[in-house]
């Protein structure tokens, strides 16, 4: 039993959120991934570029075409993608197998180039972990769950004045959610302070 209506006790007999709930690929991605601790430069990159794409559409389509935006983007590999040209763009928009919004793609490029810049100030991993709050939210129900908070505002702000694009302060709260900087799972759920960032 749970005190929330917004989490469902699985077949496992594990409480996930109803988002979680909903498929296979989205229960697997909560269990494993979501809201642990992400630390290195690549996979900060990956994500907060995921992040950008997802903005307006679900996560889901993003999961499911994770494996073709690695591959159109060279792994997320910054160095790489920061290399991309004008002409990489028009392939890029013909590439069924991503989301195809030039401003997008072409974010994701100058991003890169804003992130291989951020490496003089320690690099994009320690610059996002910095903005980490004292303190983090304790949801119990969906609608509980901040959308951006005081520390998501102004390291959107900061990274905008490094060059950043597509990083509002609802795009870097998920970031900061997904990669563990931020707990928001729902009291209850068993994934609840299973990242070891924080101390409940």
């Amino acid at each position: 039993m749970t005190d929330s209506p917004d989490l469902i006790i699985g077949a496992d007999g594990l409480a996930r959120p109803r988002w979680a709930a909903s498929s296979d690929l989205l229960r697997t991605y909560y269990d494993t991934e979501w809201g642990m601790p992400v630390r290195t430069e690549q996979g900060v990159f990956e994500r907060l570029c995921l992040e950008g794409f997802q903005a307006g559409l679900s996560w889901e389509l993003i999961l499911r075409r994770r494996e073709n935006f690695r591959a159109a983007f060279r792994g997320f590999d910054v160095d790489a993608v920061a290399e991309l040209s004008s002409a990489d763009v028009d392939r890029l928009m013909e590439d069924a197998g991503i989301i195809r919004n030039r401003r997008k793609i072409e974010a994701t490029i100058r991003n890169a180039q804003a992130t291989i810049r951020l490496r003089e100030k320690d690099g994009l991993a320690e610059f996002v972990w910095s903005y980490q709050p004292t303190q983090t939210p304790a949801p119990r129900t969906a609608a509980e769950v901040p959308s951006h908070s005081p520390e998501s505002a102004a390291l959107a702000k900061a990274l905008k004045k490094e060059g950043f694009s597509f990083v509002g302060p609802t795009t870097i709260f998920a970031l900061m959610e997904a990669i563990g900087v931020v707990d928001t799972h729902l009291v209850g759920s068993w994934r609840r302070g299973s990242s070891g960032v924080w101390d409940f």
